[in-house]
């Protein structure tokens, strides 16, 4: 057979020459404000690679990203791994110290930023040695720093560069865990990992992708390679429709409506949030057939919400970004009266359930284990560190407990960190959160551990929710579901949930806020 190099290059060259005319929508506020084929793409793209060499960027050298979903960002994206240059992508929500030691552990030389973003950018580079070229996206901007302009840039120095000269084993890309539960860790993609979990991606049973489809991306491309898609569009000729930062309810049904999408991908505090526009509105979006779903579990009763508001199948998913991000995924068409979980495995990921010790369990289907993958697109060991993330027979640990039913649907049963010891047994918070979630009202739901001099720990249960929290009666809910023992201390009703830059709940911030009683903090 011949030695086909397997480089995500290859990805945007077959739209190029099969789907030319279809186009990548950039689009501002809900409308769209550029098309462009992906022929075009290609060529600027690749022109652009030329760019980043003049500047003095070298095979495996990195580039990072500090931008929104735009058709500059998806040029770059390419630009950068097409030529050999790493490209890490950087999350803004995360905090500017954050940004500060990523950067600087990933010693990248070149930052490409939003304009709206480049205050930010100007906070960062005195602090960020490495950083010798900052490169503006998407509009013109004064800054009080030096810079180059994105088209001019590529105006005055772009030239055709030969894509994917370099081993398939290559690095392509770099993304930092959202650190919910610790410090960030740098995942590095490389070229082959990112091909083969983009035909994962696009299996029947999974994203399903195709030519027709008009696919909005409203998930980041900084979460995870923005879950393999900016690559699976492309591979297949989809319209792509990048909203860039807006995200609210009224800006995605506009443009949802407008560009007539058929397929949207994002967490679930995005469609929540269209959700309620709809309801408030009364507006509706008929065109729209699917959307996929993930970021962290998704309740019942919120998933009936959005099948019945949207008018829309919803997929659930399973993934993390040391998976690349796909581990599990519900498929499209499935009965909607089965329990969903978080789907099936993706052909490519092996999967397995452990006890505490690691031992395999002899039991695999209807039991609650650690969840450990095994497969092409999972890390083997963080960046810039020395130390393998595997187990002595190659798996790696999620972090997550789960359970497998008989047709093979895995359902995550929350983090191993998260269990509460209360009087030396265990509750799983996730367990609570999944029946007081089914309630209708229930918008977000998270249990935390707080010290209790008696028992150790005790779960405290945080909601937010529609309506007066008093008339939803959490506790009640869970009486003759769980055992009395695991009945919460006490409920805490807030206005809005804290969520991570990963758009998952926060549950760091809610250990900072509620962690302690307010009768522990008298006494203090």
């Amino acid at each position: 057979m011949q030695d086909y190099g397997l480089t995500v290059d290859k990805f945007l060259d077959h739209a190029a020459r099969w789907f030319g005319d279809k186009t990548v929508i950039g689009a501002g506020q809900g409308s769209a404000v550029s098309r462009t084929g992906y022929a075009a793409i290609r060529e600027r793209s690749n022109r652009m690679s030329g760019a980043l060499r003049s500047l003095g960027l070298e095979v495996g050298d990195r580039l990072a990203t500090l931008a929104w979903n735009t058709p500059h960002h998806f040029e770059i994206y390419f630009a950068a791994m097409g030529a050999g240059i790493v490209c890490h992508t950087l999350n803004p929500r995360f905090s500017p110290d954050h940004l500060v030691a990523i950067i600087n552990e990933a010693e990248d030389r070149v930052l490409a930023v939003a304009a709206d973003l480049a205050p930010l950018a100007e906070q960062l580079l005195p602090q960020c040695p490495t950083i010798e070229q900052l490169i503006v996206l998407d509009e013109r901007i004064d800054l009080t720093i030096a810079a180059h302009l994105y088209d001019e840039l590529l105006e005055e120095r772009g030239q055709v560069v030969a894509w994917g000269d370099f081993d398939e084993k290559a690095p392509a890309g770099l993304c930092y865990t959202s650190g919910t539960t610790d410090k960030p860790k740098g995942v590095v993609y490389t070229h082959r990992s990112n091909y083969l979990h983009t035909l994962r991606a696009l299996q029947a049973d999974a994203v399903a992708l195709t030519a027709e489809e008009i696919l909005l991306l409203a998930v980041p491309m900084f979460h995870a390679n923005g879950w393999g898609l900016p690559f699976a569009a492309p591979a297949v000729g989809s319209t792509l429709v990048l909203p860039g930062r807006n995200l609210d309810g009224a800006s995605l049904a506009r443009l949802i409506n407008h560009e007539g999408v058929t397929l949207a991908v994002g967490v679930q505090s995005v469609w929540l949030g269209l959700a309620d526009h709809l309801q408030a509105s009364g507006e509706c979006v008929p065109s729209l057939k699917r959307v996929l779903i993930g970021g962290s579990s998704c309740p019942d009763a919120l998933l009936r919400r959005l099948e019945q508001l949207l008018e829309a199948e919803s997929q659930t998913s399973w993934g993390m970004t040391e998976l690349s991000p796909i581990g599990t995924m519900a498929p499209p068409g499935r009965a909607q009266n089965l329990p969903r979980g978080s789907g099936r495995p993706v052909m490519g990921l092996d999967l397995i359930l452990t006890d505490a010790e690691g031992r395999i369990l002899p039991q695999q289907r209807g039991v609650e284990g650690h969840l450990k993958v095994k497969g092409h697109s999972v890390v083997d060991r963080y960046f810039a560190s020395s130390a393998s993330a595997l187990d002595s027979v190659g798996f790696f640990d999620t972090g997550d407990l789960a359970t497998i039913d008989e047709e093979g649907y895995v359902s995550i049963r929350g983090r191993s960190k998260d269990l509460i010891k209360s009087g030396g047994e265990w509750i799983n918070p996730t367990e609570i959160e999944s029946i007081v979630g089914m309630h209708p009202r229930v918008r977000h739901v998270a249990v935390i551990a707080r010290d209790d001099p008696k028992w150790g720990e005790r779960p405290v249960i945080i909601i937010e929710c529609e309506g007066d929290p008093a008339s939803i009666d959490p506790v009640n809910l869970l009486r003759g579901k769980v055992p009395d023992w695991w009945l919460p201390a006490e409920v805490v009703p807030i206005d809005r949930m804290p969520l991570a830059p990963s758009g998952k709940i926060d549950k760091r911030q809610l250990r900072l806020d509620f962690a302690v009683s307010n009768a522990e903090e008298v006494s203090s």
